[in-house]
């Protein structure tokens, strides 16, 4: 299988380029990757009708991946409490070779087959949960082999993947193929590769959790108020909804805990 995540780069001898051709010719291509992901909507909304019920149910969503792709999914799962304040076991991400794996690479650790379901063990996983594999290459071993378990187990599965005919197809139900054609960089698939699954992460969570209810109109009424950024934010939230002074909002916000609740205390 001819993988094009490794086939040169359409820009030669980029060490003779300027810094700003350098620059120029990384923004044209990063133009490629909205495009690709919107071809694939279709797919993404599937699956995310399929999803939203069994997290309903208590189901959760596990992303698997290894190198950038497993830090991407890192990434998007750690910020669903903050942003959504929903419990930290509901989204996870499990990168090859584990948490060390997310700053140092972990020599030979993605090709291990088992590794992904072995790591799913620690969460005692069951047919109401999900399991989304990342592999830019769409070969990845230690997606492959957590897929094949996870579906062999009657779970919900799902891969994001960049090469068409990959393996990790022939274990998920929802194959969620974004071509974004060679990097700038040959082979270095946390350029465009990466970017297009980071939108996808976006569009899957977010998308989710708004179906779920945690959102009110275009709010994060359940966010974390983790900083005093996050502070000010929901005490404008509340001076727009309720139309109440600064003063008065910012009270209620701290008492009440979270935006939502504070309106539901407003209001009742």
């Amino acid at each position: 299988m001819k993988k094009i995540t490794e086939s040169d780069s359409l820009h030669r001898h980029l060490e003779k380029m300027t810094v700003g051709d350098l620059l120029t010719k990384i923004n044209e291509e990063d133009h490629k990757v909205a495009p690709a992901v919107k071809k694939i909507i279709p797919v993404i909304e599937q699956f995310i009708k399929k999803l939203v019920p069994q997290m309903e149910l208590g189901g959760r969503l596990f992303y698997i991946g290894a190198g950038t792709s497993g830090r991407l999914g890192i990434l998007d799962a750690s910020e669903c409490p903050p942003t959504f304040g929903v419990p930290h076991d509901w989204v996870i991400g499990l990168i090859a070779g584990g948490d060390g794996a997310i700053r140092k690479a972990v020599e030979f650790a993605e090709d291990n087959t088992d590794g992904a379901w072995r790591d799913l063990q620690e969460y005692q996983p069951n047919q109401l949960d999900t399991v989304v594999g990342i592999a830019a290459s769409g070969t990845t071993p230690y997606v492959v082999g957590g897929l094949q378990q996870a579906r062999e187990k009657g779970m919900l599965t799902a891969c994001i993947y960049c090469n068409p005919g990959s393996p990790v197809t022939e274990h998920s139900d929802f194959p969620i193929e974004v071509v974004v054609g060679p990097e700038f960089l040959t082979g270095s698939t946390r350029m465009k590769a990466g970017t297009a699954q980071k939108l996808v992460l976006n569009m899957i969570t977010t998308t989710a959790m708004i179906r779920l209810g945690r959102v009110l109109d275009n709010k994060m009424v359940d966010m974390q108020l983790s900083n005093q950024k996050l502070v000010e934010r929901g005490t404008r939230m509340l001076m727009e909804k309720l139309n109440i002074e600064q003063e008065a909002a910012k009270e209620l916000l701290l008492k009440s805990g979270s935006v939502r609740k504070a309106i539901d205390a407003y209001q009742k």
